[in-house]
């Protein structure tokens, strides 16, 4: 899931870096994330993964950093409540 989550990252997330350099704890935001790159991520993530973001998950905080997108992105995919 990091694998897939780091090239949706490189491919929407309009960062300043390459997303494959990235710790899964780097900060998003110190890496170049705007709001902009972080709804093409989000839209790149619900495409890839098949899943749409609830309300509730869209603040900073879920996609401050890969693990905290992959955390996400597991309550999603497995049903449960993110």
């Amino acid at each position: 899931m990091i694998d897939d989550i780091r090239s949706v990252l490189a491919e929407c997330g309009g960062l300043a870096v390459d997303a494959g350099t990235l710790a899964v704890d780097d900060d998003l935001y110190a890496a170049g994330l705007t709001s902009h790159g972080c709804v093409g991520l989000m839209l790149g993530l619900e495409e890839q993964f098949d899943v749409e973001f609830p309300e509730r998950l869209l603040n900073r905080r879920t996609f401050e950093s890969i693990a905290a997108i992959r955390d996400a992105m597991r309550g999603l995919t497995d049903g449960g409540a993110a």
